[in-house]
């Protein structure tokens, strides 16, 4: 083997960032679960003792979890006066309850983790890992990774961006969120648009249930309601609005659930579908946003798709290209990308 030291080098580094990246991972997830973002924010700038009180937690482990953090560039360290702190950036990203909870996000591979040996299973006899066979943190995770980015763009830029959209909502629109999940998507169109009927439709039962909960804990029973049911048969017609957030790509039918859709709209309804961001060619895809999604796609999207026929197997990375071919094949004739953020593409497709 004719071995170029300094490319290996350079893998070795990146092995060595990847391996602390996954302890990172698990610490992060303590960390929100104890709440120790938190109690560094309230006591900052903080000894490792005053934000083990803080968050009733042992120091000597606190001591040894805030230097992680600190070496992972998520909370800062003054060696001067041997304190710890967080920047702005750091309280926002980390440490605000309407933040971005950035930390939540690593309770989705952590919750992977935890049935490793059954998706390896999986993989290796190219069977199915149902969304309802993962570990209930998995849930959690996801919901608390979109729903920050929903706040922030899914009122102020994705429905201004559809045509005529915002003006039917506010007037009042009958709308479905499909693949709801906990329904964080849902209960903002529904608070935001009261004057428009708003129902979730999830396949899975616990997560309904979940969503029932948020909103009568939000004050909105009486303006939302959450039911079970598929994507490809959920029920109702003469929708105004059919929305799709970032679950589509997940389906074993992707087809027949837009089909359904299509059927399921009024004749000038729009058909709203959020996916990851995806370019078309895989080695435009080469870059961390791709891995971020090649990693969750592997274990947790592809795998629920090949959970059914016809196990379609889109991906987290489809990407515009393949989506617009599906939707229309689905009979939707105009399909635009009607906005972007770096994580999402948005989709607008009309009968």
């Amino acid at each position: 083997m004719a071995i170029d030291e300094g490319k290996l080098n350079e893998l070795l580094g990146q092995f060595v960032t990847d391996l602390g990246g996954a302890f990172h991972a698990v610490s992060a997830v303590i960390g929100d679960r104890l709440g120790l973002y938190r109690a560094l924010q309230a006591t900052m700038p903080a000894t490792p003792a005053e934000v083990a009180s803080a968050a009733g937690a042992g120091e000597r482990y606190v001591r040894e979890w805030l230097s992680g953090q600190a070496a992972g560039g998520y909370v800062s360290y003054d060696p001067r006066a041997d304190r710890f702190h967080l920047t702005e950036e750091q309280e926002f990203a980390l440490a605000w309850p309407d933040g971005m909870q950035t930390a939540a996000a690593f309770h989705i591979p952590v919750a992977v983790a935890r049935n490793v040996d059954a998706v390896t299973e999986a993989i290796r006899t190219g069977r199915g890992f149902g969304w309802h066979e993962h570990d209930t943190s998995l849930y959690e995770g996801t919901e608390r990774f979109f729903r920050p980015g929903y706040v922030a763009n899914l009122l102020s830029s994705w429905i201004p961006a559809l045509d005529g959209v915002e003006e039917r909502l506010r007037a009042g629109a009958k709308v479905a969120d499909v693949g709801c999940g906990h329904g964080a998507s849902t209960l903002l169109i529904a608070e935001s648009y009261p004057e428009s009927d708003v129902i979730g439709f999830d396949y899975h039962g616990p997560s309904i249930e979940q969503a029932r909960k948020r909103a009568s804990e939000a004050g909105l029973g009486t303006r939302v309601s959450f039911e079970v049911a598929s994507a490809a048969g959920f029920p109702g017609t003469g929708y105004d609005l059919v929305a799709i957030f970032d679950a589509l790509h997940d389906m074993p039918d992707p087809l027949g659930a837009a089909k359904h859709i299509r059927a399921a709209l009024r004749p000038d309804g729009t058909f709203l579908l959020v996916e990851p961001f995806a370019n078309d060619r895989l080695e435009d895809n080469l870059n961390p946003v791709g891995r971020l999604y090649y990693g969750a796609s592997t274990t947790v999207c592809v795998a629920h798709s090949m959970t059914a026929e016809p196990r379609t197997a889109l991906g987290a990375q489809a990407g515009e290209a393949r989506l617009t071919e599906l939707l229309r094949e689905a009979g939707f004739t105009r399909v635009r990308r009607a906005t972007e953020t770096p994580f999402n593409i948005i989709l607008e497709a009309r009968p």
